[in-house]
């Protein structure tokens, strides 16, 4: 069972913190329900012979199941208290294919404050088994609560 995610909160951050990560494996299976729960029935994301005559080594991740995957990774971090505030630099820079692993890394590079509220800057990026980065590096911004 999956521990419940804990609150954080501005206080606690500091620069060069790292993120603890989300790490999915991509079976044929999971890309297959990626495609259908975000209705891109494009056949590279669900078909290797497709993907292959596309120039893709495989079957690929979806840009919405690649940026899903930094939401979580960010909502984990922040808590429920948090909010996700933009997302930017989300770039994919290799095909994200079946049959591995990936995860999503990232670290906050500032913290500060703006409109009256707690605000962290984190840089995420995915990378593969091989730690090769497979989308961004991006930034993140989002708001943390104080302690109460």
């Amino acid at each position: 069972m999956a521990e419940p995610v804990r609150q954080r909160y501005a206080e606690d951050v500091r620069v060069g913190d790292p993120l603890p990560g989300v790490a999915l494996a991509l079976p044929v299976y999971r890309l297959v329900m990626a495609a259908g729960a975000t209705r891109d029935f494009t056949a590279i994301h669900h078909n290797d012979e497709v993907a292959r005559a596309n120039g893709a080594p495989a079957m690929y991740a979806n840009a919405i199941f690649l940026q899903g995957m930094w939401e979580r990774a960010l909502r984990d971090y922040i808590g429920p208290g948090g909010t996700i505030r933009a997302i930017r630099g989300f770039r994919m820079a290799r095909f994200t294919t079946v049959g591995g692993t990936v995860r999503v890394e990232g670290e906050v590079v500032a913290t500060g404050h703006r409109d009256g509220r707690s605000v962290v800057e984190i840089e995420l990026r995915t990378v593969d088994a091989g730690g090769v980065v497979t989308v961004g590096p991006g930034r993140a911004e989002v708001t943390l609560p104080g302690r109460p």
